[in-house]
């Protein structure tokens, strides 16, 4: 009986294991995407918060694209779907939204770096 309860709880296991979500993007944190700003070329830094939040301070160089309209602007605002995307709001929710409707659009290379709050490099007005 034993055994039979085990082998049960292990079939669940898997089962459970095999309805896991793929997100199709990378969650990385912000020094990981420090890094690959410093790296990398041809990245797009991604700003997710809304525009009034976006004003108060940003990453520089960061495209304010608010989660809200990110279906509709981001074929026109990020036209290489292969280009490598750092994604960020404040705090992280809306990043990973954001990251899943980047990929469901076609994006192939999307960063979730989280929030802002979490940020320690340079920021501008």
């Amino acid at each position: 009986m034993k055994k039979m309860m085990i082998k049960g709880f292990l079939a669940l296991a898997l089962l459970a294991g095999c309805g896991k979500k793929e997100t199709g993007y990378t969650r990385i944190s912000s020094e990981e995407a420090q890094k690959m700003m410093e790296e990398e070329e041809g990245y797009v830094i991604v700003d997710v918060r809304r525009i009034d939040e976006y004003e108060e301070g940003h990453i520089p160089d960061a495209v304010c694209i608010p989660l809200d309209t990110i279906e509709t602007e981001a074929a026109s605002l990020l036209k290489d779907q292969n280009q490598l995307i750092l994604v960020y709001c404040r705090s992280g929710r809306r990043s990973a939204e954001a990251s899943e409707i980047l990929v469901k659009l076609g994006y192939t290379k999307v960063y979730d770096f989280g929030g802002i709050l979490d940020w320690k490099g340079e920021t501008v007005k």
